[in-house]
């Protein structure tokens, strides 16, 4: 059925350069036949490389867009004739946010507002925003503005009349992603020790394929609305050093601000609104100012319930954790 949905249509995806991007437009590729698939970013540099590998001569449906979320008349230039759009452009390395705080609310949040905004007035049909544990219970700014973003995404449906659809996917950590521990510790893995801050960090933890395809599946079920949260695995930070180097000395450096212990995906106040749907839970809005349906065939969660990555009842092995990374290269 999705293959239907997403044939000859348009579609769009902010940050299209990323490491989500790159993998959402090589299953989109390899699956469907859109009319068009629209990289949006603002790194001319990562646009030429990536047309090295998806160029519009093998496939004429491919369009590169240079712009900034942040301005919203490239947007609606951008969106015009668009079917659907995933937005996965975002700020997201916690010190530089941190350091340079209104840079963070000018993308993560002012330009998420922006795409609301050109979404609705230029008759886009669905969006679907790309959002991260960090969001719940946020003590860092990064998880802060996405935080804000998921907020306006879900409201965005008061403002749409119908016309055009917002919905929010949230998931953890992606294997082998830029800027994730995995490459960090492959590169630290040659001086024969890795840098720990604390023994007792879990983390979620999913696959880019897993994320992308979650993603596309919820941008299908989608009425409006809804953030979908993923149930997938945790994994312990000391499995995951010593599925990496087990011959490699530990080093202790404690906590870094801004970070966790554990991650939340859902958390006790949201539980209230989720419900069950056999691979994923459906957070449902807190203030449905339009027509919203719930899901009915959906489980309500128990009082008090908690989707932590410490109470997961699926955990990677250290084996399963190695066959994961066994493909990861350090860029």
């Amino acid at each position: 059925m999705r293959k239907i949905m997403f044939n000859d249509k348009v579609i769009l995806i902010t940050g299209g350069t990323g490491s989500f991007g790159k993998k959402c437009t090589e299953i989109i590729l390899k699956n469907y036949k859109p009319k068009k698939f629209i990289i949006f970013s603002r790194d001319e540099l990562k646009q030429w490389e990536m047309r090295q590998v998806f160029n519009e001569k093998d496939y004429p449906c491919m369009r590169y867009f240079i712009g900034d979320i942040r301005n919203k008349d490239r947007l609606y230039r951008g969106f015009y004739g668009v079917d659907f759009v995933i937005h996965a452009a975002a700020l997201k390395q916690v010190p530089a946010l941190e350091y340079n705080p209104f840079e963070a609310v000018e993308t993560n949040i002012i330009g998420a507002q922006n795409i609301i905004d050109a979404a609705i007035d230029r008759g886009v049909k669905k969006v679907i925003f790309v959002s991260t544990d960090k969001a719940v219970n946020p003590i860092n700014l990064y998880g802060a503005t996405k935080l804000c973003a998921e907020k306006l995404f879900v409201a965005g449906n008061s403002y749409a009349g119908g016309r055009t659809k917002f919905s929010v996917v949230r998931y953890g950590n992606v294997v082998g992603s830029r800027g994730s521990v995995i490459p960090f510790f492959l590169k630290y893995k040659q001086n024969g020790s890795l840098p720990i801050t604390d023994v007792r960090m879990t983390r979620f933890w999913i696959t880019l394929e897993q994320g992308v395809n979650f993603v596309l599946s919820c941008l299908e079920k989608m009425q409006g609305g809804e953030i979908f949260v993923p149930k997938i695995p945790s994994m312990k930070i000391m499995d995951l050093a010593k599925a990496i180097c087990p011959e490699c000395k530990l080093e202790i450096t404690g906590i870094r601000p801004g970070e966790k212990i554990n991650e939340v995906l859902v958390s006790k106040d949201e539980a209230r609104r989720t419900v069950d749907v056999g691979n994923f839970f459906i957070i449902q809005p807190n203030f449905p100012f339009w027509d919203y349906k719930n899901w009915e065939n959906g489980t309500p969660l128990p009082d008090e319930y908690e989707y932590t990555s410490d109470n997961n009842d699926r955990w990677l092995s250290i084996d399963e954790l190695q066959e994961m990374i066994k493909h990861i290269k350090i860029e």
